[in-house]
Formats: structure tokens, sequence, C-alpha cells
């Protein structure tokens, strides 16, 4: 059993370059679970700069100096970020404060529908049931309510991290776009320089997040705005707080679809009933969804690997039970990264394979 363990570990770790890439990896993930919560805003300073860095290097494959293209695409940056934070973010925040004011009135309207189930379906549910069903959701409303007070008790702390954050993010983006060769120059310098391995799986990936990061937000603000000009041109309550749901479910691949349709679909219950305006809703939301996954995932993302469905859900349960939010969002991006380096790896281990039979003859 010794001898077999000891063939597979010099097989896969024999090769300094395989040896560095394991290494890597280990450093980079201990950095992220140890560190991930103080280094937010250097992770959001670099997905805003893979997005910008497109921008940048299409002005400068266009003639423009890089150093001038940097300034420009920075200031649309800071204009764009301010009109976010002060005009789109106090209009998202009003409606979710009439929503929270609706929320007793759509309990009341939903207790009377429940206590008339017994009386149409009598053979399938008892009032006492209704009961026992409506303490239970008064309790984890009751819940709900005390955890929001929790966080307006911290509002005054999250207001805080909100400035740092709109002051170091910028700062950050800035100067990862300006100083980008002399940062990848310093990171280099600390690598050994047999890294062939380590120089494809960056080259592979580096490509694969630089992609998947501008084809989410596009899929985030393409679905986001189809969406919320199909509920407003039907007078859905809500419909710039729910288009943003919808935006940011692509997120979480097949399941955020399904999650969000729940709350749509019960604004839409109360505001109209079972109507047919609800039934035109539902109908448009599906159809937008099912353009989505049909027909702009594929132009957005015909760059990126093929992955599987059952890896892309794995990979967003594994990684965002580690890492958060951020674990959602780089679930496929860090999928790729698992899938390249098992390839250079096989790889390596091949070479390894056959160079030893060469020497064997």
């Amino acid at each position: 059993m010794s001898g077999l363990l000891t063939r597979w570990f010099q097989r896969n770790f024999s090769n300094p370059q395989a040896v560095a890439l394991g290494l890597l990896l280990i450093f980079g993930f201990a950095i992220v679970l140890i560190l991930g919560d103080i280094l937010n805003p250097l992770f959001i300073a670099i997905v805003f700069a893979y997005l910008l860095e497109w921008v940048v290097g299409t002005l400068s494959e266009k003639g423009c100096p890089r150093g001038v293209a940097v300034y420009t695409v920075f200031t649309g940056f800071l204009a764009l970020l301010m009109t976010t934070v002060f005009v789109f973010i106090p209009l998202i925040w009003k409606q979710v404060s009439s929503l929270l004011n609706d929320v007793p009135d759509m309990m009341v309207k939903g207790q009377e529908k429940l206590l008339h189930l017994p009386k149409e379906y009598p053979d399938f549910i008892t009032e006492q049931q209704i009961q026992d069903l409506i303490a239970s959701v008064a309790s984890d409303i009751g819940s709900l309510g005390q955890a929001v007070l929790s966080a307006s008790m911290s509002s005054l702390i999250s207001i805080l991290a909100l400035v740092i954050y709109l002051f170091l993010v910028p700062l950050l983006v800035f100067f990862l776009m300006k100083d980008k060769e002399i940062i990848i120059r310093w990171s280099l310098q600390w690598l050994s320089k047999e890294r062939k391995m380590v120089d494809r799986v960056w080259v592979e990936v580096n490509d694969q997040i630089g992609n998947y990061v501008r084809g989410k937000v596009a899929e985030i603000l393409i679905i986001g705005t189809v969406t919320y000009i199909a509920f407003a041109l039907m007078g859905l309550n809500y419909a710039l707080l729910l288009s943003v749901l919808v935006g940011f479910s692509v997120l979480i691949p097949y399941i955020g679809a399904a999650v969000v349709t729940i709350p749509i679909a019960i604004i839409g219950y109360f505001q109209w009933g079972f109507e047919a305006q609800l039934w035109y809703m539902l109908l448009a939301h599906g159809i937008i969804q099912a353009l989505d996954g049909n027909v702009l995932v594929p132009i957005l993302f015909s760059e990126a690997v093929n992955l599987h469905p059952v890896a892309i859900i794995s990979a967003v349960l594994l990684f965002g039970g580690i890492w958060g939010i951020w674990g959602v969002f780089f679930a496929i991006p860090l999928a790729t990264l698992v899938k390249a380096v098992l390839s250079a790896w096989k790889e390596n281990t091949e070479d390894v394979v056959e160079k030893d039979f060469t020497l064997s003859i």
C-alpha cells in the first residue's frame, strides 16, 4: 500500500511545476478564506477593473494612448457609479419601503383567503390546519421584524462601511487599470521561472474570467432592463424592485430564476388576484427567462468553457458555501479554474509516465 502511495505521489508531484501550481492554489484559497471579508473592496475593484479593461483595451487598439484611455474610462465609471448611488438606489429603496408598508394589508388579505379554503375544500384541509399555518407565518413575520429592527440599529455602521467602499473601490479600480503592468511584474517576481503549468492555467482562466464577468454584468443589465419595461407596461407594483431581483437572479444559474418567480407571483396575485393580468405577467416573465437561457446566454458566453449543469450547480453550492455571494458570482470561473488545473495536471502526469516508460526501455 505504501509503495502504491509513493508511486502516486512521485507521478503527480515529482515535477516542480506541479508543486508550484499546487502551492499557489493553496495559498490563494487560504487568503480568500482567512482574509476574504477584509479584502472585499479589493475583490469588488478587481471585478470592475476586468469590466473596464475591455473598454480601455479597445480604445488603445484604436490608437488612443493607454493613459488617456484609462482616465477617460475611469471618469465615465465614476459618473455611472454616482448616478447609481444617488439616483437608482434611492428609487429602489423607496419601493422597498412601500412594499414593507403594504405587507400588513397583504397579510390580512392572505389570511381572509386562507380562511375560506376549509369551506371550499373541506375534504382536503381543515380550519385547524389553517389556524396553525397562520400562527406559523405570524411567528416568522415577527422574527423578520426583529431582524429588520436589529439591522436598522446597525445602520450607522453600514453607512460608514458604504462610505469607505465608495472611496476605496474607485481608488483601487483606478490604480489596477493605471498600473496593471507594474502589478503583474511585481507579482511574477515571486514565482519560479519554471512555471509553464502556472502560465498555461493563468492564460486560460484569465480569459474565461474576463469573458464571464463582462458577459454576466451585461446579462444582468439586459434582463433587468427588459423585465422592468415589461412589468412597467403591465402596471405591476414595485416593477423596479422586482426587475432588479430578476436581474441579479441570473447570478445563480437555474435556481435563481425559479426562486425569484415566487415574490413576482405573490405580488401579482395580491394586485390582480387570479385575473388575466396575472397570467399575462407570468407569461411575459417566462418568455424573458426562456430567451435569456436559450438566446442571450449562448451569445454572451459563446467563448466560455462548456460546463455540465450538474458541475455548475455543484460549483454554486460549494463555492457559495465557502465564500458567500462572491463564491456564487465566481462559481463558474472557479469551476473553470478547477477544470484547467485538472487538465494541466493530467498532461503533466502523462508526460511523467511517458518519460518513465521511455527511461525504462
